[in-house]
């Protein structure tokens, strides 16, 4: 009998491929394929306010690694304490997204990676700053030398080693995987039901695959328009294609019950509030109490182990270093 060997856990466990393909959702596992220096590096540049205009932000400010891989925020604050234009989307398990965005804009993570630095609303460091600012740091070149084999420090091998910490935060081993392993007792009959409601309404259409989402895109108001006063146009601002208008990635619904706000406009507090108005507009659906109860029930056995490790020590800066600018206008003092 053909099998698949998963790593779940530190375990590797054997499960017939036909029982695995016959769910439409399939579990998670982390890449094995790592090149742990160049991680490391990420690492650390992912938590490192540096490379940012302020010397106050980091890639860690958006996508917290405590809180689900986003903020909770309807959308981040940016440099000068600029809002920005859409939510922030989690950074756990991207590293499974077709492309990275809400419109897909960027083809990869290294692609991505290079964006929010330079964004005059996100961090707003030109890169040529941004990579000077490393490359003055000794601790920083002895680590690029061992893991790229010598001194040069690009925008190119940067977010490369961004991408490559990234791959690295994948969330396994959460109860519906182990269910989905041979656990038959991981979930509750009514999270049991509340996965055979979200197959039989259609939900899994759109979220299945081992990241439940993130591997099509699809128009949001499929069947009823979405109310929003959003700007944001989805595919549409990417392509100029009038048929990509509202279009965006299918999110991952692994680890939601961590990542609210919900949708592009980061406008929904609840998962039950998203479950009604997903019934609604994408599938025709209106669901009731008790059914809602029941698919949230599911939705909230899809969070997996988070990424657990020691917080990176930055290296120190120099004198050669460049210094930030200021962040913005200080708030006025209250006066007694």
């Amino acid at each position: 009998m053909r099998v698949l060997a998963i790593a779940l856990s530190g375990l590797s466990l054997l499960m017939p491929l036909s029982l695995l393909a016959a769910e439409p959702i399939t579990p998670i596992s982390a890449p094995t394929d790592i090149d742990s220096n160049k991680a490391e590096i990420g690492k650390q540049l992912f938590f490192d306010p540096r490379l940012s205009k302020s010397g106050f932000l980091s890639c860690n400010s958006c996508h917290n690694l405590s809180m689900g891989g986003a903020d909770n925020l309807t959308s981040s604050v940016g440099h000068g304490w600029q809002q920005g234009p859409i939510n922030s989307p989690t950074v756990l398990n991207s590293a499974y997204n077709l492309a990275q965005f809400w419109d897909g804009r960027a083809a990869d993570l290294k692609e991505q990676a290079a964006g929010p630095i330079a964004n005059p609303g996100e961090m707003a460091q030109p890169h040529s700053v941004a990579i000077q600012v490393i490359a003055s740091i000794p601790g920083y070149v002895e680590s690029f030398v061992a893991a790229y084999g010598d001194e040069s420090i690009t925008l190119d091998r940067v977010t490369d080693a961004i991408a490559e910490f990234e791959r690295t935060l994948v969330t396994p081993n959460s109860r519906f995987d182990q269910w989905l392993l041979g656990d038959k007792t991981a979930l509750s009959g009514e999270e049991l039901e509340g996965y055979q409601l979200f197959k039989s309404s259609g939900c899994v259409g759109c979220h299945n695959g081992p990241a439940v989402g993130a591997a099509l895109f699809q128009k949001t108001g499929l069947i009823k328009p979405y109310a929003t006063d959003n700007p944001a146009q989805g595919r549409f601002a990417v392509t100029g294609k009038e048929s990509d208008r509202m279009v965006f990635k299918v999110p991952t619904l692994r680890n939601i019950e961590l990542t609210y706000p919900y949708f592009h406009d980061g406008s929904v507090n609840t998962l039950e509030e998203a479950v009604n108005i997903m019934g609604e507009i994408q599938l025709g659906r209106t669901f009731s109490d008790l059914e809602t109860g029941k698919i949230v029930a599911f939705l909230k056995t899809l969070t997996g182990d988070q990424p657990n490790f020691a917080l990176p020590q930055l290296p120190p800066s120099t004198p050669a270093t460049p210094q930030p600018d200021p962040f913005g206008p200080k708030p006025s003092q209250a006066r007694s």
